[in-house]
């Protein structure tokens, strides 16, 4: 029985999640799906340029599943744009980063995550939990 995956951690989720080629009603188009996770990688690489080893931690996966994450992407972005299609960012199996954290009482930095399917509970409303020591004094230190 193979392992359950890993899910992949994204920073944000993209704002503009609908691409198609000008001057052709959408509705005649065939579209192309691109995994959150997807978009992620070609972010990573591709726009901040980071190499494969920096993208794949970033995204809390090995370097060889980044490379397949990122060679799949590569090849649906070819497909609509050398055939006409739309491209559309939806779906996948992620966690989504929502800053760095430091906890005042033993010092650990951790990212909260929130994971796409549900969210994960930390007691009272907005209490943020440091994984190490339990408390909850924290402070966010970066976005």
């Amino acid at each position: 029985m193979p392992r359950p995956p890993k899910r992949r951690r994204i920073k944000n989720i993209p704002h503009i999640r609908f691409f198609k080629p000008a001057g052709i009603p959408g509705r005649q188009l065939k579209e192309v799906l691109l995994s959150l996770e997807e978009v992620e990688a070609l972010r990573l690489k591709d726009r901040l340029g980071l190499n494969q080893t920096e993208s794949a931690e970033k995204m809390n996966v090995s370097r060889p599943t980044f490379q397949r994450i990122i060679t799949a992407a590569h090849e649906k972005v070819a497909e609509a744009l050398l055939e006409g299609k739309a491209l559309r960012f939806e779906g996948g199996d992620y966690e989504l980063e929502k800053g760095l954290y430091k906890c005042k009482q033993c010092g650990a930095e951790f990212i909260l995550k929130i994971n796409r399917k549900r969210k994960q509970k930390s007691g009272r409303r907005g209490a943020k939990i440091c994984p190490e020591c339990g408390s909850n004094s924290v402070m966010k230190i970066s976005e």
